[in-house]
């Protein structure tokens, strides 16, 4: 009778996962992608932001002094400060990123753009992909930031609630972020930092999907599925394009704290005001702080990301994509 109930309900989902439409299916690999690539570097990302907006007692600490300290001041859970926000954006987020390449990719090669059917369509379309997801749940990351940025000393709770230790503002949630956020600046509050945002995830996002794609094309196709092969051509695609766009990030992270620094601190006109004003003020190796731990950290990250995505594909029983498909030839005019 159990086994009978248990097939009937297996047979019921395959059915509803075959009825979902293709786009539906890339949605759902590329968030569960995404939300558990995230939850698993958390503790990382918090310590990455710490560093990054040179947070008071953070400045000269390195990765394992910073990782004592959040867990002496805020215990275990310290580690997770702001991985609400991150996973409630990253899940919309990865989606569409995912989504749209595939879509953008498509619509490239159907459109026959005159980039050929190689890595340059992965790069513009990867690109144009990262831009979407960003430009939609940008306000998500915001609260991310500003969540993790507080540091508060959760011993002393049961006495006197739990103090921030910097007289920073402590924000109760994502909500409390988001309201401040618009009350202050209006929309543009909310996307505070959307500019080195753009400029740095745009290479990224194309350089992310370029050399996964190309690596993959140097493998046999007898590992082309293998679980070792999408975490090892993930973590190189991560290591490559997080390298060349992670100043910018710097620069996105102190505009979005800039309102809990305190009123001495300059406002940065632009991302190359930004990047000027670092360098000036704190010199060049500001913008590579914490690229260390970012290293630790997105290795992983990216890693786990394409793997878990590549599974749900397989799970979802999305039709691989033509490798090498045939542009429609050009109409002669």
């Amino acid at each position: 009778m159990g086994s009978s109930q248990g097939s009937t309900l297996s047979a019921d989902v395959t059915s509803l996962v075959d009825a979902l439409p293709v786009f539906a299916k890339t949605l759902i690999a590329g968030g569960a992608a995404g939300a558990l690539a995230k939850t698993a570097v958390a503790p990382l990302e918090r310590i990455k932001i710490l560093l990054q907006t040179r947070t008071e007692d953070f400045r000269t600490l390195g990765v394992y002094r910073s990782l004592n300290k959040v867990l002496k001041c805020e215990g275990p859970l310290g580690f997770y400060k702001g991985n609400g926000a991150s996973v409630i954006r990253i899940i919309p987020y990865a989606a569409l990123h995912y989504m749209t390449y595939e879509q953008y990719r498509n619509w490239i090669l159907e459109k026959n753009i005159p980039l050929g059917s190689g890595p340059i369509v992965d790069l513009v379309a990867g690109s144009a992909a990262g831009g979407t997801a960003v430009l939609c749940t940008y306000p998500l990351d915001l609260a991310r930031t500003k969540l993790a940025y507080q540091v508060s000393d959760t011993r002393q709770s049961l006495r006197h609630g739990v103090n921030n230790i910097y007289g920073q503002p402590a924000y109760s949630g994502i909500k409390e972020v988001l309201a401040v956020a618009y009350r202050e600046g209006g929309l543009r509050g909310l996307y505070r930092g959307i500019g080195p945002t753009l400029i740095g995830i745009l290479p990224y996002a194309g350089l992310k999907f370029y050399i996964y794609e190309e690596l993959k094309r140097h493998v046999p196709e007898e590992h082309q599925n293998s679980v070792r092969m999408h975490l090892s051509c993930g973590a190189m695609a991560g290591l490559f394009g997080q390298t060349f766009t992670y100043p910018l990030d710097v620069v996105r992270r102190q505009m979005q704290v800039e309102n809990l620094q305190g009123e001495g601190n300059k406002r940065y006109k632009n991302t190359f005001d930004g990047l000027n004003t670092i360098v000036r003020t704190h010199g060049w190796r500001q913008l590579f702080a914490g690229l260390s731990i970012n290293y630790i950290k997105i290795v992983p990250s990216v890693a786990i990301g394409f793997t878990v995505y590549e599974s749900m594909k397989s799970w979802l029983r999305i039709p691989p994509r033509d490798r090498n498909p045939n542009p429609k030839p050009a109409s002669v005019s």
